[in-house]
């Protein structure tokens, strides 16, 4: 392997991503070979290692990792347990772009869910068509929110409901933005793990005219199963910290606006 440490010093976040791009590559990587390779520790690749499990994105053994078992996804519960500020400050940026009087579609996930919120707090006028049960209650709270919820298969671990149903559904209306969550960002696009998420974001983008998506940073160099829009479709992003030159080029050459603190 090329010596990533021979041109710079990696920070944590790009050591997180060159390890989880080597899982791609084999099932099985090493501290010691990983250590050589960043120009750093073994002691610093194991606190890596350790981040990466905690976020459920890799498991550790045999002295090193190994790639989480295809398919595994946190359920929503989990999720909204992790990286609580920086999903607070992706989600206010979001919040921000709503305007009295729009009409957005929100998906399903632990993000919109702050975003949810914010707006409920704010009490910003609009009408919210979402496939999520618990966005629906949140902005139901708000007397100045109007909320209609989609019809179809309910999914109990997501609180959501996906489907041929909910798409019909959904193709009913026209809306000014979707507002979107995701499993993944990297060279391929957008991608998501929940199975029948991904055709519910691509039937709220086809609805809107807008499409903005609330990623945080943890997701990034991320490949899931579905895809769900390559990055012509995006139209803007909104993170908590501004991608890496390789993804922010494929964002740019993409025309994506991109929305970090």
């Amino acid at each position: 392997m090329e010596q990533a440490g021979a041109q710079h010093r990696l920070k944590k976040h790009e050591r997180h991503e060159q390890i989880l791009l080597q899982l791609k590559l084999r099932p099985h990587v090493r501290v010691a070979e990983l250590a050589t390779l960043f120009g750093v520790t073994t002691e610093t690749v194991r606190r890596d290692m350790g981040d990466l499990e905690r976020r459920g994105l890799l498991e550790r053994a045999h002295g090193g990792a190994s790639a989480t078992h295809p398919g595994a996804h946190r359920d929503l519960d989990e999720r909204r347990q992790e990286r609580v500020v920086e999903r607070e400050r992706l989600a206010g940026l979001a919040a921000s772009l709503v305007r009295d009087g729009e009409t957005i579609m929100i998906d399903a996930g632990s993000t919109t869910m702050v975003f949810a919120r914010l707006l409920a707090f704010a009490e910003t006028r609009l009408t919210a068509i979402t496939n999520s049960l618990q966005i629906g209650m949140i902005l139901g709270q708000s007397a100045s929110a109007r909320v209609i919820l989609a019809p179809g298969h309910y999914l109990p671990k997501e609180a959501a409901v996906v489907g041929i149903d909910t798409c019909d559904f959904l193709s009913r209306y026209h809306v000014n933005a979707c507002f979107l969550g995701a499993a993944g960002l990297s060279e391929v696009g957008v991608t998501e793990a929940v199975e029948g998420f991904a055709a519910v974001k691509r039937t709220m983008m086809r609805q809107s005219a807008a499409c903005r998506f609330l990623i945080d940073a943890s997701k990034f160099g991320l490949t899931q199963l579905d895809v769900v829009a390559r990055f012509d479709e995006m139209d803007t992003l909104i993170s908590d910290r501004a991608p890496d030159r390789g993804l922010a080029t494929y964002l740019s050459e993409g025309g994506v606006r991109i929305l970090a603190p």
